[in-house]
This record gives structure tokens, C-alpha cells and sequence, in this order.
């Protein structure tokens, strides 16, 4: 009789894990990025979600809110010869998950990298110096 008991029990185990892997739930402002067999299958955007256990796997979980990044600080020259240290935040949202997942290795690093060299020649082009009631500004875009 023990015997069957522990079988019973382990049979309640394996059940109870593969609903667990069977069933998903998205939070809203989320998107899975989910591999069948390790392959790209499929985007899951917020919402109850089936999956074949063990065949389909959850491989990246991102975030669709923005996300502050902080800028480190960086010496730059402006036009007048005018050392000025520049920093910043910057805000990224995520509009395509299958690309960030397998686009790039690493998109957060990615991003401030593109965006430390960009402050500091928008900071060079401009002049600090010359006088002005509004204080310095500069008319270039990123």
C-alpha cells in the first residue's frame, strides 16, 4: 500500500508541473519571446496563453514600459574652448521583442553607447560663452 502511495504522489507532482509549464500568464506592459525547440515560435503579448510543455520554452521576458537609463558623465570641449561635463537619462521602450531578443546581444549597453557619443558632439557644436538671457542653447537636433 505504501508503495502505491508513493506513486500516486509522484504522478500528482508530474501533473501539477506540466500544467504549470502548459499555462502562462502575460502581465500587461510585458511580450515572452518563446523558442519551440530552440527556435524563434512566437511573440506572447499580455494575456492567458497555452504552451506544449517541454516543446515550447520562454526564453526572454521583456518589459514594453520605458525604462530610465542613466548617461555616465563625460568631459567634453565646446566650440569656445569650454570644458563642460555632460550626463543625461535616457528613456528606451522596447517596440519589438523577437528584435531585441535576437537582433543584438545586448541592446541596453548598445543604446548608451550610440547615445554618450551623440551628448557630447551636441554639446561641442554649441557655444558657452557668448551671453544670453535664456542661458546657453543650442538649435541642433539629434
Amino acid at each position: 500500500m505504501p508503495g502505491m502511495l508513493i506513486v500516486a504522489v509522484v504522478l500528482v507532482v508530474l501533473v501539477l508541473i506540466i500544467l504549470a509549464k502548459t499555462a502562462v500568464v502575460v502581465p500587461q506592459q510585458s511580450a515572452y519571446v518563446v523558442e519551440r525547440l530552440g527556435r524563434y515560435s512566437g511573440t506572447l503579448q499580455a494575456g492567458f496563453h497555452i504552451l506544449f510543455p517541454f516543446i515550447d520554452v520562454i526564453r526572454y521576458r521583456h518589459t514594453l514600459k520605458e525604462q530610465p537609463i542613466d548617461i555616465a558623465a563625460q568631459t567634453c570641449i565646446t566650440r569656445d574652448n569650454v570644458q563642460v561635463v555632460v550626463d543625461g537619462v535616457l528613456y528606451l521602450k522596447v517596440m519589438n521583442p523577437e528584435r531585441a531578443s535576437y537582433g543584438i546581444s545586448d541592446y541596453i549597453f548598445a543604446i548608451t553607447q550610440l547615445a554618450r557619443p551623440r551628448s557630447a558632439a551636441r554639446s561641442a557644436r554649441s557655444t558657452w560663452t557668448r551671453p544670453s538671457r535664456s542661458g546657453p542653447t543650442s538649435t541642433s537636433r539629434w
